[in-house]
């Protein structure tokens, strides 16, 4: 018999987001992890919020809708708080009952700018990969590190000569600059700029729309950019992210970025790290050698006399390294593409480094489910 096609819509649902949610669901064991990370910065958190006013959105919840916005792409949070409307999965990870109302879009952004004065998504990073299952999985003696571009939410067009009367707007509606002829062009959005003869550094230009983004290239014969340029620390045995973090991009960030985030690690002994032949300076192997680490830095001999010698290379484990650093590149893939940030929706170092941070952890949350079950 043919079954008819009416629609029958319940006064009452007896069933939950729990019961909804299957038993070996892959976020079942992401939201454990995260969970007993959260616990650990409740302390974090009060001290955030005053004592008296109007109760805001529970941080926890905020940063669980987060992870879920790097988890399945979701571009912004417009879209998010619309998925989170209508998605039983999302509510039940984020901790919203089945008829409890989604907040604000302003409100969820607002909210956000205050875990960001909180440097949140680096102590959740450290929450994370300092929990005593994840500790048995990271390396204690072997480490890698490597930089990457991030394209700055600014137009080529937002180029200004600093001090520039013309630099007090943005992008949108700001005046256009003016070429070799000196004739301005009209105004607009879609502004026409005259290029030819215009000659741009970092030292006398800088974007209206993003001050913070620099002009970069990574490679002889590629088009300069505006970017930001964000460095991750890994562990080498199983790929693990254990710091990020992001600064302007210029020639030496990578260095100056990886001997910050070493002289980050708490009760450290002597170690290695491996890194690409970028790495391979005077200066920075001088550097490691002095704070007791081992530099497995890929030589760079072209044209030049590596400072890696034979000192270093004549181990096996120099061999080792520089095949296992190249995993680095994965934790680079997967936030540029499922972590939507090949291009940031956000402006300013300190948003762009705090969102990259977060994504970070969101990566090690990913691998984690799988690495523990398999320990």
């Amino acid at each position: 018999m043919r079954g008819g096609d009416y629609r029958s819509e319940g006064l009452f649902s007896y069933v939950s987001c729990e019961a909804r949610v299957p038993a070996h669901h892959p976020l079942r064991a992401i939201r454990a992890i995260v969970d007993e990370a959260l616990e650990v910065m409740s302390g974090d958190f009060d001290a955030m919020y005053s004592r008296i006013g109007r109760p805001s959105i529970p941080p926890e919840k905020l940063l669980r809708a987060l992870l879920l916005q790097a988890f399945y792409t979701i571009r912004s949070e417009r879209q998010l708080m619309e998925q989170m409307d209508y998605n039983l999965l999302f509510r039940w990870f984020v901790g919203l009952a089945m008829d409890a109302p989604i907040w604000n879009v302003t409100v969820f952004t607002k909210n956000r700018e205050r875990l960001l004065a909180g440097d949140i998504a680096a102590k959740f990073l450290s929450a994370i990969v300092g929990q005593s299952r994840v500790q048995a999985l990271l390396s204690d003696d072997h480490f890698s590190v490597d930089g990457t571009l991030i394209e700055a939410w600014a137009s080529i067009k937002s180029l200004r000569p600093k001090g520039d009367a013309a630099s007090d707007g943005d992008d949108d509606d700001s005046a256009s600059g003016t070429g070799q002829n000196g004739q301005a062009k009209a105004k607009g959005r879609t502004a026409e700029r005259d290029f030819h003869g215009e000659k741009w550094s970092n030292l006398t230009h800088a974007s209206t729309t993003d001050p913070d983004a620099r002009l970069f290239k990574k490679a002889r014969g590629q088009a300069a950019k505006l970017c930001h340029m964000a460095h991750v620390l890994m562990e080498n045995r199983h790929g693990l992210v254990v710091d990020a973090t992001l600064t302007h991009a210029t020639g030496t960030a990578e260095r100056e970025a990886a001997l910050t985030m070493l002289g980050r690690m708490k009760g450290r002994h002597r170690i290695t790290l491996a890194a690409d032949k970028a790495y391979d300076t005077l200066h920075f192997v001088a550097a490691l050698r002095e704070i007791g680490v081992t530099p497995h830095v890929a030589q760079n001999v072209n044209g030049r006399r590596s400072a890696i010698d034979g000192r270093t290379t004549r181990h096996p484990g120099y061999a080792v390294s520089q095949r296992i650093r190249k995993r680095i590149e994965e934790v680079f893939g997967w936030a540029k593409t499922s972590g939507n940030l090949r291009k940031t929706r956000h402006r300013g170092q300190d948003r762009v480094g705090w969102n990259f941070t977060l994504t970070a952890a969101a990566y090690n949350l990913i691998r984690l489910p799988k690495l523990l079950a398999a320990a």
